[in-house]
């Protein structure tokens, strides 16, 4: 077993995730450029915002590279681990939010991240996190189906039972308590990962990264030139209101981002560019746009087929 955390090995690998996202989903764009926006952190450590807007497919998408480092521990990571308050600590991921023109291809997010803390006179602690999720406006089984069956390929090696838990735990992580519903249609969530084994842990993390765009970009192409008017372009905008709700409220990455003195811009570049928000706001029966709570925002298993 492997014991000893390979901080470099990881660093290379968010960095080079980082630059191959970036050039898949600009060849799938074919007109706009993630410009690259590289930043400091006065506490220590930084990072390098890459971030695309106003594309042909994508109207504003960021994927941030970050290796932040701090004497203490930020209160949101010693919550459930009060052993290691006052540790020197390093965190690093690579975290993105695509938001697409068309209101047909979904919107997608994805994280994968790495965490060590040093407490005096003991070993190191690490552990890893991440997943990704998608958020349809318009919901397509194929297009849920597919996302799930790449999710699992990407578990399955590391454990029979490793998709289920870590659906499950997505389910339940990105769920809006406040509206009784779930944010979109899951994926995969996973934290405070750590087997013992250093070599398998980063293995999973690696595997979960890799195949996040192996899952989005088919599904992009499927729908990006899907005709849309005013109606759908304005339920787009209506549902995004959810995800910012979602971020501002209870994502876990945005407290720890604010908490430990990260980059402001950074942090709130998964807001999307535009959200509308109407009140008591009910999709007439029977449309798509109902369909999309009825029947896809319901945490179904996705793998299991059909359930119409």
């Amino acid at each position: 077993m492997s014991q000893q955390p390979d901080i470099q090995a990881v660093k290379d690998y968010l960095l080079g995730l980082q630059d191959r996202i970036c050039s898949r989903l600009e060849a799938v764009d074919g007109e706009g450029v993630f410009i690259r926006d590289a930043w400091d952190r006065p506490e220590g450590g930084g990072g390098v915002s890459r971030v695309i807007a106003d594309g042909r497919v994508i109207e504003k998408g960021g994927v941030n590279f970050s290796h932040v480092m701090g004497d203490t521990m930020p209160a949101s990571a010693t919550a459930h681990r009060p052993h290691l308050a006052g540790a020197p600590w390093q965190a690093m991921g690579v975290s993105l939010v695509i938001h697409p023109n068309n209101p047909y291809v979904p919107t997608s997010h994805a994280n994968v991240r790495f965490f060590i803390a040093t407490p005096k006179d003991s070993a190191p602690v690490y552990w890893f996190g991440g997943g990704y999720d998608l958020t349809p406006y318009y919901g397509f089984e194929e297009d849920c189906v597919e996302w799930h069956r790449t999710a699992k390929a990407a578990c399955d090696p590391f454990g029979a039972d490793t998709y289920n838990r870590f659906k499950a735990w997505c389910d339940d992580y990105f769920y809006l308590k406040h509206r009784d519903e779930p944010r979109g249609v899951g994926g995969l969530f996973f934290d405070d990962h750590n087997t013992g084994d250093f070599e398998q842990d980063f293995g999973l993390m690696q595997s979960v990264g890799n195949s996040y765009i192996e899952a989005y970009e088919p599904i992009v192409r499927r729908r990006m030139d899907v005709a849309f008017g005013e109606r759908e372009r304005e339920f787009q905008l209506y549902r995004r209101g959810r995800y910012v709700e979602f971020n501002l409220v209870y994502d876990r990455g945005t407290l720890f981002g604010l908490q430990s003195g990260g980059r402001t811009e950074s942090i709130l570049m998964s807001l999307p560019p535009l959200v509308r928000w109407d009140y008591n706001r009910v999709p007439e029966p029977g449309t798509e746009e109902a369909r999309l709570t009825d029947y896809f925002l319901t945490g179904r298993d996705w793998l299991e087929g059909s359930n119409e």
